[in-house]
């Protein structure tokens, strides 16, 4: 294999990242987000997601993953969320939120992480999130999914 073809590769999968990225800006701030795209290829140790929302109190760091039937997001993307709102967001853990989201075409399905399991050091490996699943996070009822969710696992 060529290094153009490899390097060709690679361009056209961060341009589906960056896709997806852009397509859930514009979907948070048609519920009326604040958000912003974090524009940096970031496999290095800084603590940023992809995507940096905040609704009323609360703010949401995203990780991204453009799929076609399952993503996966390992434990360290998923930690680097967690970093990020702990080290730079200084308000309570319970206005900060770390949601991952997979883009399967036209469909997204958003999954909260749990505070308790990052304190804890409970994180899986890695989440998948499988085509036919179902979220714990809607974007239009915002923090009143997550709460009534949040309140089952206890």
């Amino acid at each position: 294999m060529s290094k153009t073809h490899v390097k060709s590769g690679i361009q056209k999968w961060r341009k589906r990242g960056f896709h997806s990225e852009n397509v859930l800006v514009k979907k948070l701030e048609k519920y009326g987000y604040k958000t912003v795209r974090v524009p940096v290829s970031n496999p290095s140790r800084n603590p940023l997601p992809d995507v940096i929302a905040r609704y009323g109190q609360h703010v949401y760091a995203f990780e991204v993953k453009r799929a076609s039937d399952y993503a996966y997001f390992p434990k360290k993307q998923i930690e680097k969320l967690f970093c990020f709102l702990d080290q730079l967001i200084p308000i309570h853990p319970q206005y900060k939120h770390a949601v991952l989201a997979a883009h399967f075409g036209r469909r997204w399905i958003f999954h909260e992480m749990r505070w308790e399991d990052w304190e804890k050091g409970k994180l899986s490996k890695q989440e998948r999130i499988m085509k036919g699943d179902r979220g714990n996070f809607d974007l239009r009822k915002g923090q009143e999914r997550i709460t009534l969710w949040l309140s089952s696992k206890t």
